[in-house]
């Protein structure tokens, strides 16, 4: 059985080949908040950090829209959130 987090490892690196891409699960931090009630515990919050030429030339909304693109299936079962940090290989430091 795969983890989310290994799905969206599997996901953002077939789509986007990324030279560096780190996924952590964050959704510890947010078990009592508001809303959360009749989700699964964990795996619903992620934080998302890629460098990958793809997203080279693209606005800042443009990357965000193609990662949530990219993972529709996962929202669709259960994702709820998603912390992003996308940039080019010449933007990052």
């Amino acid at each position: 059985m795969t983890t989310r987090r290994d799905r969206i490892h599997k996901t953002l690196t077939d789509i986007f080949a990324p030279e560096s891409l780190e996924i952590s699960d964050e959704s510890g931090k947010h078990a009592n908040h508001a809303g959360r009630q009749g989700l699964p515990a964990g795996e619903t919050h992620y934080r998302v950090t890629m460098v990958a030429e793809a997203l080279a030339g693209q606005s800042r909304l443009a990357r965000s829209r193609s990662v949530h693109d990219a993972l529709a299936d996962e929202f669709k079962s259960g994702l709820h959130a998603l912390s992003l940090s996308l940039r080019a290989p010449e933007e990052a430091p």
